[in-house]
């Protein structure tokens, strides 16, 4: 595994045109190394933003993260992928999920099942694209996911919280919790190699860190200050001190691949800088 950072922004809300432009360029310029689009109801679909992102940008790859495997036919959904991917001209990253939030499949008249089922539905998907021909990421929590990414993708993301059998994302998990998932993965892999990303919750670049973590505490109410300082999914702090974090992290855990949200990506940018 490398050890060099990539520092990704996960954007959830593109809107109109020149904005979206604006974000891309924006984020292109503070050093972001991929550009990502969130496949939810209520925002706009991945792809169209993405071909859109690679067209008013030079550098950052593109990906959706993630794509709800259960949303799509998985034929059409390789078309799709395959078309796009070469129109990214080799910048695409794919990055696919088993879906999570049942209210969206309440709303798109999807079927509600079980999260076994989902990954069956996802494992489908893989199956119709064969080789992507672009890097694999494949995000997750539980046992069977994280086993499917150690088996197939280049990317391992961690997203820090499972879900619930109603849809709903669980509290996030402490470091120790944490910690377990990644050993899992590393077991799992074997004498595969691959990268390994967070998706960082919320970001606060502070002097005063011991009151945002106190702030913070309904992210994981089970947990002190301490304890929320300690989680990969939670930067508080100086510029400074976020970034001796994120190297600790990368010597304890592997984890080299830093994702945030878009709220957070204009505060996140000094600590890339430090980073680099």
């Amino acid at each position: 595994m490398s050890g060099v950072f990539r520092f990704g922004v996960n954007m959830m809300a593109p809107g109109e045109r020149a904005g979206w432009v604006d974000k891309c360029r924006r984020a292109e310029d503070l050093g972001y190394d991929v550009v990502c689009v969130a496949d939810h109801l209520g925002m706009p679909a991945p792809f169209p933003a993405l071909v859109l992102a690679a067209e008013v940008t030079e550098r950052p790859k593109l990906c959706p993260f993630v794509l709800n495997a259960a949303f799509y036919n998985p034929v059409l959904l390789a078309r799709e992928i395959t078309t796009v991917r070469d129109f990214l001209g080799g910048r695409l990253e794919l990055g696919l999920g088993a879906g999570y939030a049942k209210p969206e499949f309440d709303e798109a008249g999807i079927p509600w099942e079980s999260g076994g089922r989902r990954i069956d539905r996802m494992v489908a998907a893989l199956d119709a694209l064969g080789a992507p021909g672009c890097p694999l990421l494949i995000g997750g929590w539980g046992d069977r996911m994280l086993r499917l990414a150690a088996e197939r993708a280049d990317i391992v993301a961690f997203t820090g919280a499972g879900a619930q059998p109603d849809g709903s994302l669980s509290t996030l998990a402490g470091a120790p919790a944490f910690r377990e998932r990644v050993e899992f993965v590393r077991a799992a892999l074997g004498e595969r190699e691959a990268e390994l990303n967070v998706l960082i919750q919320f970001v606060d670049v502070t002097a005063d860190r011991r009151g945002s973590l106190e702030r913070l505490r309904p992210y994981a109410p089970g947990l002190s200050a301490e304890e929320l300082g300690e989680l990969p999914t939670l930067l508080v702090g100086t510029a400074e001190q976020i970034a001796e974090q994120l190297r600790e992290q990368r010597e304890k855990l592997g984890l080299t691949y830093i994702s945030v949200m878009e709220r957070d990506f204009e505060a996140f940018a000094p600590v890339i800088e430090l980073l680099r």
